[in-house]
């Protein structure tokens, strides 16, 4: 019995089949990457046209050809942007994602999702943050990696190992969705009505509030630090007033889309333990905002549902843009 592997004997159509069944795979490894909505859609369309034009008879795994693709075109994609961020104006933040329809965006498993972590996994070169990915959220085998990163397998479990103990010195256990659900709720009802006292008791002691602005938009631009001054910048008047807070799910957990006079503004979202609300995060940054709705829409579409749940009564987002930059019969635009 012939047991070598053969190459991939499919044509087009059955090429575009393949890249459709795998697109949210794909997705997931280089969303988790980069921590952005839009240069992973860019990445994966990337993906598309290389898969179109390889010599797909030389092919012996089209998903492992795909997967690879996609990682190493990741990678460069995150050196560049590591190099942008040095001169990013205030905290940076990662762009968050619409998991209601997709709660794992691709995934076996919805490890390094949450926006909490990926902002940990920052601190991760590339190579290592993608093979952390590769192995906890996608379960890829120790020597699938190395084919997929160019290295050896022993260097791979030295990287993971490495950055599992990174990412445990860095991270909290968190509280399951509902609680989480519960503080958030909280902290923004608390926040609306100025109640710093009950936002006070919310935090750990050690909580800090991140904003994501990019300069364009008057916010704090440093970290903020403790609960009293946490509690200060949260009931600002002026981020309530006139502000229509809409519930959202978002890297798996539950944010807030505040809207303006119909328009979106602002996204909120907490990271919790045992201790409390430790982290706040805020998205001011538009075209994050914007990478949000886009993905809601595609989602929304996807499962044919409407596009979320709210604290006031919903309205569609205005906004219905996918977020892909793709050409007209695109497999990743008709997925």
């Amino acid at each position: 019995m012939d047991l070598e592997p053969r190459p991939w004997a499919g044509d087009l159509e059955e090429a575009v089949s393949v890249f459709v069944r795998h697109r949210g795979r794909l997705f997931g490894i280089a969303y988790r990457v980069l921590g952005s909505v839009v240069e992973a859609e860019d990445v994966v369309q990337e993906v598309w046209l290389r898969w179109q034009k390889t010599d797909r008879s030389a092919v012996l795994s089209p998903v492992a050809f795909l997967s690879s693709t996609t990682t190493r075109l990741a990678i460069n994609v995150a050196q560049s942007a590591r190099v942008r961020r040095e001169t990013y104006i205030g905290p940076w933040l990662p762009e968050p994602i619409d998991t209601s329809a997709d709660p794992e965006v691709g995934a076996q498993r919805a490890e390094a999702l949450e926006l909490a972590l990926l902002l940990v996994l920052e601190k991760l070169s590339p190579v290592e943050r993608a093979a952390y990915v590769l192995r906890e959220a996608f379960d890829y085998g120790y020597p699938e990696i190395a084919d997929m990163l160019h290295i050896s397998p022993v260097y791979v479990r030295k990287i993971v190992s490495r950055a599992r103990k990174h990412l445990s010195d860095g991270q909290r256990e968190s509280v399951d969705t509902a609680e989480h659900r519960r503080l958030l709720n909280a902290f923004v009802s608390a926040a609306r009505t100025g109640d710093v006292a009950s936002l006070e008791a919310l935090l750990a002691p050690d909580a800090t509030s991140l904003s994501d602005g990019s300069g364009l938009r008057a916010c704090a631009r440093i970290p903020v630090l403790g609960p009293a001054r946490i509690a200060k910048l949260a009931t600002y008047p002026r981020l309530w007033r006139d502000a229509e807070p809409r519930l959202v799910e978002a890297n798996g957990l539950t944010g807030v889309v505040c809207y303006r006079d119909g328009e979106p503004a602002t996204f909120l979202t907490v990271a919790a333990s045992k201790d409390g609300i430790h982290k706040v995060m805020w998205v001011f940054t538009p075209s994050k905002i914007a990478a949000f709705l886009a993905s809601r829409s595609r989602c929304a579409a996807a499962s044919g549902r409407p596009g979320g749940t709210a604290m006031t009564r919903p309205r569609r987002p205005t906004s219905h843009g996918h977020g892909c930059h793709t050409s007209p019969g695109c497999p990743v635009m008709s997925a």
